[in-house]
């Protein structure tokens, strides 16, 4: 059985569970709305879709800090209910988006309120001792993972009312959350323990600053890195990908994001806790990177369907890595400087974010025409193992231990 460390965990995971669904619904539809919107084929579509993934990213690498020391100095609620709250407006402006440029501002807008991930892990940090922090972030990670299951499967469902009807529901969806938000969530970061915000650190190395007092941490945020680039594959080509190799449809695309949201679910809410006791934090990250590579590899040579699904029981384990490095890092900070941390770690992530999808879409489209349609696959597979190779030989294994005070 769960037990929470504050009722404040499993309202934040509701939360995260919402937002990660109006997030899916929308990624089997996406294709299809660029090909009309823009007037162009699948494979120029990719590349539209790589370069629109890029503008989320770069968005969410500016307001990543920003919103994360927000959260240190006036709290986390008020954060994450103003990110829900622009969420729900973004929606509708891409649903009624009428040409290309519209939905590339949405996915600027949706970048900036994006941002939510970084006061959610810090209302996990707030509330939970650092011994036990990576099988929580396990909890939200299966958050995500829930939300991948039924976002894509309700996108491809409602994809025949039309492109444009994931979205409304999208919106539907972030505005309930927003509401549900506002009424249950609490504050977790209590009024002695906040901050001034100040614009020097409200940027990636201001909030990593505290972070490398510790030591250790340039090895283990390049591996961090090179595994969020090789990751950033999925959402990237995924769509596109299965479509050239199988050609399959906006609902059988769904299904299999739904297939590898609800493994990445069972993996985190079920194993990760098991796996850390059992292995330590760096062990448990160095499996789950190899596995991810393993099956990122293997989709390259994928023939048939079926393969997508079987890889995947084996790829499912790459789950482990999120949880298990963002517990090493959450170590290296003091209570005060959590916010900032997360802030951080997705500021880097929309850097990864910002490469990753042009590299793998770039990639998936020079080997489309080469008969090599599996070329994002096989780099995002040597990245994750780049980043198991830095893991092992670069971070040590004992638990790193937050600093009594983090200078300012």
């Amino acid at each position: 059985m769960i037990r929470f460390e504050n009722r404040a965990v499993p309202i934040v995971l509701a939360v995260a569970v919402v937002d990660v669904i109006g997030f899916g619904i929308v990624m089997p539809v996406l294709p299809a709305l660029i090909v009309r919107l823009g007037r162009v084929g699948l494979g120029d579509a990719t590349r539209i879709g790589g370069w629109m993934l890029a503008v989320f990213a770069a968005a969410q690498f500016v307001a990543g800090p920003v919103i994360g020391n927000l959260g240190d100095r006036f709290g986390r609620r008020p954060v994450i209910l103003a990110c829900t709250a622009a969420f729900a407006l973004d929606y509708l402006l891409m649903a009624a988006a009428p040409s290309l440029a519209w939905l590339f501002l949405g996915r600027a807008i949706a970048g900036v309120t994006g941002a939510i991930y970084g006061p959610a892990s810090a209302v996990i940090a707030d509330v939970t001792p650092p011994e036990r922090r990576a099988a929580s972030f396990g909890l939200l990670g299966a958050a995500f993972g829930l939300g991948f299951i039924a976002g894509p499967a309700l996108g491809g469902l409602v994809s025949g009312w039309g492109p444009r009807a994931p979205f409304i529901l999208a919106s539907a969806l972030a505005g309930l959350n927003t509401l549900v938000a506002l009424a249950l969530l609490p504050e977790t970061l209590d009024a002695d323990k906040r901050r001034a915000f100040r614009l020097r650190d409200a940027h990636v190395i201001g909030a990593f600053r505290p972070l490398f007092q510790a030591g250790h941490a340039a090895p283990l945020l390049m591996a961090w890195f090179l595994w969020q680039v090789g990751g950033v594959v999925y959402p990237a080509t995924w769509a596109f990908w299965a479509a050239i190799r199988f050609g399959w449809n906006a609902t059988a695309i769904g299904w299999s994001l739904a297939w590898i949201g609800f493994l990445s679910l069972l993996v985190q809410s079920l194993l990760t806790g098991r796996a850390v006791a059992r292995f330590g934090e760096r062990r448990a990250a160095l499996l789950g990177l190899a596995c991810g590579s393993a099956c990122l590899v293997a989709y390259a040579f994928t023939t048939e369907g079926w393969q997508v699904y079987a890889f995947f029981l084996v790829g499912c384990l790459g789950a482990l890595a999120w949880p298990a490095m963002n517990g090493l890092l959450s170590r290296m900070v003091d209570e005060t400087h959590q916010g900032a941390l997360q802030g951080g770690i997705g500021a880097m992530n929309s850097v990864a974010a910002v490469i990753g999808p042009v590299a793998a879409a770039q990639a998936l489209a020079w080997g489309s025409t080469r008969g090599l349609d599996g070329a994002a696959f096989l780099l995002a597979g040597g990245l994750l193992a780049a980043a198991a190779l830095i893991l092992w030989l670069r971070v040590p294994a004992p638990p790193l231990s937050p600093p009594a005070q983090a200078a300012d």
